[in-house]
Formats: C-alpha cells, structure tokens, sequence
C-alpha cells in the first residue's frame, strides 16, 4: 500500500508532483514522471564546446555565466536538459600540473590520463552546476542540478589505440620528450616549437553511469555528465581500469543522448551555421539537411575543418537510431534563434 492513503496502486506514484512552499517566490517541486508525462517534455543533449568554458580558471568563471544564461533559457522554455562538456585545455592544465609536480617530488607519481579526466569533469561540473543554479534560481526557478562522474567503456582493440592523434599538455624539450617516450608514452615534434605528448580517442563503446544520468533525469533534475567524453576505462571482469585516452566528446555526447532517449541533440561550437566548400568561391551555409545528406559530405571530405567531422558523426547517429530526432549544430549565443530555425545547421532522419 502507498503512504498516502487514496492510491492504492504505487505505480501511480510517478505520476505525482509534489509542491513545496516558497521561499523568495521560488517554487520547490519534487517531481516524478511516468512514460506518459515524460513525452510532454522535450528532453535535450547539449554538448557544449571549449568556447563555452574557457581556458583559464578565470575566463571559465566568466564564460559558464554566460553558458548558465544559455542552460536557463532551455529549462525555463519547458526543455529536461543534460550537459556534457569539453575538457580540452582544462585536462591539459591538470596533466602538465601533475607531471611536473611529480618531478619535483620523488615520493609522488605522475597522474594518470583517467585520473585527469576525472579531475577535469569534477571541477568543471562544479563551475557548471552552480553557475546554473544560480541562474535559475534568479530566475525564481528552483531545480536541482547535478554532475556525474561519468566512466565511458572503450575497446581496448580500437585503433586509436595504435595511431594516437590527440595532443595534450604544454610544449617539452628533446631531454624531456625522451623521458616520456621511455615511460611508453608518445610524442610528436612541432617545428620550431618543441615537443609535445599525443594520446589516443578511441570511440566509446558504453556510458557506466548512464542508469544513474536516466534516474536523475526522470526525476526532472538537471544532469552534467561524460565531461570531456567521459573517464576511458577498460572492462577487466568486473574491474575498470582507466585507459591512457581522450574520448571525442561529441561522439560520447552522441552515446549520451542515444541513452536517455533524447528527442534532440545540441552541439554547441565556435561557428553560427556550418558551411560546405568553405572558403572556395562556391562556399554554402547548411540549413536543414538529412542524414543521407550529411554522409555524402562527409564522404566528400568536407567536414575536416575545425574538428566538425565528429559533431556530424555524432549528429547521424544519434538521428537515425530513432525516428523524429533531430540534431542541431550552432554556436551558443545563436542558439535560440536556432531553435525557431533562423539558423544553425539542423540534421534529421
């Protein structure tokens, strides 16, 4: 029997919201949702590049102000919302921090890849979700917003793994950049500017938390999670152990949105619209493409650009796993004009 006494049935619970008093006029409501109240909102992804964040502790106090306003409007516009985020310059910081601090230190190791892509999610998910809730709160919108550390499954045959392509950390000399190819690690020679580390981006294969992100959502919360892609980690039995990698972001974000069943999926970068021939005299904006349509150009080569390729990888995917999806691709301060379809580059099924 429920605790309260006119619903027999428990299941009829999900149904239920429940409203508190308010305090400075705002309204603090614990909700739960069944299947059918669920589609009554649209849940979204948001991916939101490193533009949105910043690259040093103090630009990424100001950005996520302005990320906040971004996160705000689609909530208050009646969207269930998660985030995930790049951790690009972020993880760096924390890599090169880490390894030299081990340096000068005998006693202590270097950090991990996966410990620094855990570091990097705790402490841009702290910015996040409090600038977030403090924007909605000013907004006399309470809602509880949460970040998840989040694990990400890859193969350990990936081959990433063998062609390791994503540069990480400050420039070394040529005495340092031995030391870290003796440790197993590689490293590339920028012309005139020193050396720097490469790690693998092998694809994920599986979220680990994502039950955790589903029940937080369904409990109308909102959730930041896979930061930076998510931590690597390889299956051992029941053990995961953190893998030396990057995952792309936007293909896990994709993962993410594929797992909570989103209705759509908003990939955040530097441009307002994408654009096809770019810089040629035949250059064109995409508005509203298909899926079809976005494979031809990729296979076409023309998305090497800017890192675009994932996002549209990502973005087809994501699309034709169900039908009635769509994805969009625009920068953040455009995206509400975006979303009445002024602009952006929208892909569907």
């Amino acid at each position: 029997m429920s605790s309260l006494p006119f619903i027999d049935n428990p299941q009829l619970l999900r149904g239920i919201t429940l409203l508190f008093c308010t305090k400075n006029n705002i309204i603090y409501s614990s909700q739960l949702f069944n299947e059918r109240d669920m589609t009554m909102k649209k849940r979204v992804v948001v991916a939101l590049g490193h533009r949105a964040l910043g690259t040093t502790l103090p630009e990424q106090k100001v950005a996520v102000k302005n990320t906040s306003k971004v996160i705000a409007d689609l909530i208050e516009a009646g969207f269930q919302v998660a985030i995930t985020h790049s951790n690009a310059p972020q993880v760096g910081m924390i890599h090169t921090a880490m390894n030299e601090f081990g340096q000068r230190h005998e006693n202590y190791t270097a950090a991990p890849m996966s410990v620094c892509s855990a570091m990097s999610q705790g402490y841009i998910g702290y910015d996040l979700q409090n600038g977030i809730r403090e924007e909605l709160m000013n907004r006399g919108i309470y809602r509880t917003v949460s970040t998840v550390l989040t694990q990400v499954i890859v193969d350990p045959y990936d081959e990433a793994f063998y062609t390791p392509t994503k540069v990480l950390g400050r420039y070394m000399s040529a005495e340092e950049a031995n030391e870290e190819r003796k440790k197993g690690n590689y490293v590339i020679e920028e012309a005139g500017k020193g050396f720097r580390r490469v790690v693998s981006a092998p694809h994920p294969v599986k979220i680990v938390e994502l039950d955790a992100v589903n029940a937080l959502l369904d409990a109308d919360q909102v959730v930041i999670a896979a930061g930076g892609g998510g931590i690597p980690v390889l299956e051992q039995d029941n053990h995961l152990k953190g893998a030396s990698a990057v995952i792309e972001k936007d293909l896990t974000a994709g993962k993410l949105a594929e797992g909570v069943d989103a209705d759509q999926l908003i990939i955040l970068t530097s441009v307002e619209q994408v654009c096809i021939n770019l810089g040629k005299d035949n250059e064109e904006k995409l508005g509203e493409i298909s899926a079809a349509q976005a494979k031809e150009y990729m296979e076409q080569g023309h998305f090497g650009v800017y890192n675009m390729l994932p996002k549209f990888q990502a973005a087809v995917e994501f699309v034709e796993e169900r039908e009635g999806r769509t994805a969009l691709i625009t920068s953040y301060d455009k995206i509400n004009d975006a979303l009445k379809g002024k602009t952006g580059t929208t892909i569907h099924a």
